[in-house]
């Protein structure tokens, strides 16, 4: 359920499908899923969330972003799953590149009711795989009871706690290198 990446790598479409099984099911799941990411998340729940991304970024040098897919785009639903889009878009919207390697992305896609965390390499080394399963699980456990907004809200606030827990407090956050609002795909 979640990933961690050695070194840095850019998925490209080869690397994509080497990642994941080409899935004919899946893509007519995605191509026939109704886009309802702004159903389930409206602008005041979008502003709740970054709030909540700019106090769990409070006190230290992680960064936190949060990507919410409703549906894979259909050229890109047949050769990748959930884990593979959030690596993706880990490489894409550059989490990786922050300063201090302090990059998470939490990536929720709404069609397969699938949360996934990647984290960079600087927290990889000082975190097991145990707690971020638990943040998983605990989105997972509020998006069932269809407490969206609340689900991704505790998700964040989990991240921020095992981050504050992790970086060192002397080393002064006087940047954001990544941008608090969720990114809300299709």
């Amino acid at each position: 359920m979640v990933t961690t990446t050695d070194t840095t790598e850019i998925i490209t479409q080869p690397k994509t499908q080497e990642l994941s099984q080409p899935s004919l099911k899946r893509w007519f799941k995605h191509f026939f899923y109704m886009p309802a990411t702004k159903r389930f998340f409206n602008q005041q729940d979008q502003y709740a969330i970054a709030q909540a991304v700019t106090e769990a970024e409070h006190g230290h040098i992680g960064e936190i972003q949060v990507v919410i897919e409703g549906c894979l785009p259909s050229r890109l639903a047949y050769y990748q799953d959930a884990r593979t889009r959030a690596r993706q878009l880990f490489a894409e919207l550059g989490v990786w590149d922050t300063e201090y390697n302090s990059g998470v992305l939490l990536y929720l896609n709404l069609c397969e009711r699938k949360v996934e965390i990647v984290i960079d390499r600087g927290i990889k080394h000082a975190t097991e795989q145990q707690v971020w399963d638990e943040v998983c699980q605990s989105v997972i456990r509020n998006l069932a009871q269809q407490k969206f907004k609340e689900g991704v809200i505790e998700g964040v606030k989990q991240i921020g706690e095992v981050l504050d827990q992790y970086y060192d407090r002397k080393i002064d956050d006087l940047k954001n290198e990544l941008g608090n609002k969720p990114i809300i795909l299709g």
